[in-house]
């Protein structure tokens, strides 16, 4: 083509997108239904991922739930068949790539075909890189990037056979903005984001656009999962607000949710202001919370 014409074409084709983002914000989304779907959480005996399993079980969705501590699993469990739903419990440690594909091949004998893949199991270790342990660095990386490879290739062919499926990636605000403190954390939360945007890109490279993707992106939720943290600016997410926003991205189709919303505007003057401007920002959000710093590492 022509490479006159072929700018053209992109000018074109730009104005086109910004009509059509304009018409999809003022226009209310498309919503799907996940009654019925056979919904697999990771790291559901507590925290975001039991809440996560909660509200997909008030959408009377089948519930398969996965976490490595049995006690917290099993009230995951009742709560959820209080509200209706049907449950599955698998121990799972999820830093363990057998432990997965041998509970992905019993879930696909003796309970049918996951539709929809809730990625959440992640554990944090909040000290400055040096005094951060050599089995913290991989454990990190094992629960929160590599967990979400070995379940996405055990449960995907089935979904890519029917060209019908959801895969969400549960991320952080970690995995856009970066955080001291929290090195190896964030460097695990930057290849998931990273994971869910190439898992995207290769599903509609192969055509697969029956298969949804959704990665979510909070602050800091008021878990436990991070001792003690606070902000000047904004404030320490709830649980609920955080699962509420993340059932009505995977309602519809949202590729990236982000808690709050204006994550988005933050990232957009993170790539135009200079480095001093951002560092003052930094300061002015005033992010803290309990971390190890300064014991150094004995390996």
């Amino acid at each position: 083509m022509n490479p006159a014409l072929e700018v053209l074409v992109f000018l074109g084709t730009l104005l086109y997108a910004y009509v059509e983002a304009l018409v999809k914000l003022l226009l209310p989304a498309k919503r799907k239904t996940v009654r019925g779907e056979l919904v697999l959480v990771t790291g559901a005996a507590r925290g975001l991922g039991r809440a996560t399993a909660r509200e997909f079980a008030r959408h009377q969705s089948r519930l398969v739930l996965w976490d490595v501590e049995a006690h917290g699993l099993k009230q995951t469990a009742a709560e959820c068949e209080g509200l209706g739903a049907t449950v599955h419990t698998f121990v799972v440690d999820c830093s363990k790539r057998e432990e997965i594909y041998s509970a992905a091949e019993k879930v696909k004998k003796d309970i049918g075909d996951v539709s929809i893949l809730v990625n959440n199991a992640g554990v944090i270790a909040a000290a400055d890189l040096l005094s951060t342990q050599d089995h913290q660095v991989e454990k990190t990386f094992e629960v929160n990037i590599l967990a979400h490879i070995w379940t996405t290739r055990a449960f995907l062919p089935t979904m890519m056979n029917n060209n019908y499926g959801h895969i969400v990636t549960v991320a952080s605000a970690a995995g856009h903005f970066v955080i001291p403190f929290m090195v190896t954390y964030c460097s695990s939360k930057f290849a998931a984001v990273g994971f869910h945007k190439a898992l995207t890109d290769e599903l509609s490279s192969l055509g697969k656009d029956g298969i949804k993707t959704t990665c979510l992106c909070p602050v800091f939720i008021n878990t436990g999962f991070v001792k003690n943290p606070s902000m000047r600016l904004g404030k320490i997410l709830e649980v609920d607000e955080v699962v509420k926003a993340l059932m009505e991205g995977i309602l519809t189709n949202q590729k990236m949710v982000f808690v709050p919303s204006n994550q988005r505007f933050a990232l957009l003057l993170e790539r135009l202001l200079p480095e001093r401007a951002l560092n003052y920002l930094k300061k002015l959000t005033d992010v803290k919370f309990d971390a190890i710093v300064g014991r150094g590492s004995n390996q």
